[in-house]
């Protein structure tokens, strides 16, 4: 190919572009006889650029311009609007590239619009999972922390602890009361206020745990007062006075004093929808109102508080009223164990305002010790827990003036009360009728 030659591409030749020159006019001149150069195409227009127009053809001044007019070497000049718009593509496919905007060049509404690949964006449906998982988190955090606020402040406080001197473990009291002046329980015969249940629930710092019933007359010396049934201390001081007694007859130093109502059982029981208790024989009695085959059944709150009370129709009497004290409340502990009331709020503060509206513990006893107190009654209960009664000597003790009582063998009882505080005892039931 001779030198100075311009090359030229397929498909090059374009409306407005110069026509292929022959052989003969390989080399042009200008009107004063001036070899034309040509220049191959720029890859880009540059304004202002000197040379060759991006087909490639050679700028030659019109005729009859003087030359100080003639446009710039290397730039389009269009009459119109619309010969400007026509001729980008023109020259576009004249230059022989592919069409479109250079690699570097950002891209086109219009090449997004027909599908390229644009940024990366997280999926929609990650954000609202990672949000769901932080509010859930929240609520598995707060709703605990809040309820236990809650309980907190419903519980209802009494002056009841002495001054006693510490003793090694933690001992609860739980005293069942009732109230025959309300109306709100059946009527008995017994006036005014009085213990039906009095346990001592004693965590020592090593062994098993312990929960003891103590018989409501279980003969006892009561401060200021002398001689009489345990049961009356509560009926002459309340609970500063039955506190002191009970650790007169053990030993031990009460920690933690509750009392429960026992017209608050039937809201407590139901709040958990009823409980399975056993009894093997029939009772029909009018006094506490329970009506029994023997057996074991779910029983709803009305019934099984008429199972925690009923004495009379009882071959064991007091002895065996507190055994079925303790299986009643051993019950409801399994119950309240149910997994399934964690996802239920609603039944959790149900549960709570039925079962703290009958509670009243000591000025210094708040919800963590109700659990820690829920947590060693249920190994109390358990297959490593000990559970019973203190050694009797008779049921049948007559001092006068109370009537019959329960007597506490005198001679085995102290040592007793040794065993259990300091966790020497063996597991396993203890007690029981003489």
């Amino acid at each position: 190919m001779p030198p100075g030659r311009p090359t030229s591409r397929p498909g090059s030749a374009a409306a407005g572009d110069v026509p292929a020159r022959s052989a003969a006019s390989r080399t042009p001149t200008s009107g004063s006889g001036t070899p034309v150069s040509y220049a191959p195409a720029s890859r880009t227009a540059r304004p202002g650029a000197t040379g060759a127009s991006r087909t490639g053809a050679p700028q030659q001044p019109a005729a009859g311009r003087p030359a100080a007019q003639q446009p710039a070497a290397g730039r389009r000049v269009t009459s119109s609007p619309q010969a400007r718009v026509a001729s980008a593509p023109q020259a576009r496919a004249g230059s022989g590239r592919p069409s479109g905007p250079p690699p570097s060049a950002p891209k086109s509404h219009a090449a997004a619009a027909a599908g390229a690949p644009g940024p990366r964006r997280r999926p929609r449906w990650r954000r609202i999972v990672a949000v769901g998982l932080v509010v859930l988190l929240v609520c598995l955090v707060a709703w605990p922390v809040g309820l236990m606020l809650w309980a907190n402040g419903k519980i209802n406080h009494v002056e009841a602890l002495s001054s006693a001197p510490s003793t090694p473990g933690t001992t609860y009291l739980l005293a069942g009361s009732d109230s025959r002046d309300d109306g709100s329980v059946v009527n008995d015969g017994t006036e005014g206020a009085r213990t039906d249940t009095i346990l001592v629930l004693h965590v020592p710092e090593s062994g098993p745990s312990s929960l003891i019933s103590l018989p409501r007359d279980s003969y006892a010396e009561i401060p200021g007062y002398g001689g009489n049934k345990l049961n009356a201390a509560y009926s002459f001081g309340g609970a500063p006075l039955l506190v002191q007694t009970v650790e007169g007859l053990t030993g031990m130093k009460v920690d933690h004093y509750v009392e429960i109502g026992l017209g608050g059982v039937e809201e407590i029981v139901d709040a958990v929808g009823g409980v399975e208790l056993c009894l093997d024989y029939d009772v029909d009695d009018p006094k506490s109102e329970l009506i029994w085959t023997a057996g074991c059944h779910v029983a709803d709150g009305h019934t099984a508080l008429a199972f925690s009370r009923m004495r009379y129709s009882d071959p064991l009497g007091d002895i065996g009223r507190a055994e079925r004290q303790r299986q009643v409340i051993s019950a409801v502990t399994t119950k309240l164990q149910d997994k399934s009331l964690l996802v239920k709020p609603l039944s959790q503060t149900a549960l709570i305002s039925s079962g703290l509206g009958a509670v009243t513990v000591d000025d210094s006893t708040n919800i963590v010790d109700m659990g820690k107190l829920a947590l060693a009654f249920r190994n109390a209960n358990g297959p490593e827990g000990i559970t019973g009664t203190p050694p009797i000597a008779t049921i049948d003790y007559r001092p006068g003036g109370v009537g019959s009582a329960v007597l506490l063998d005198p001679d085995l009882s102290p040592q007793f009360w040794t065993d259990i505080k300091n966790g020497t005892m063996a597991p396993g039931a203890v007690g029981g009728m003489p």
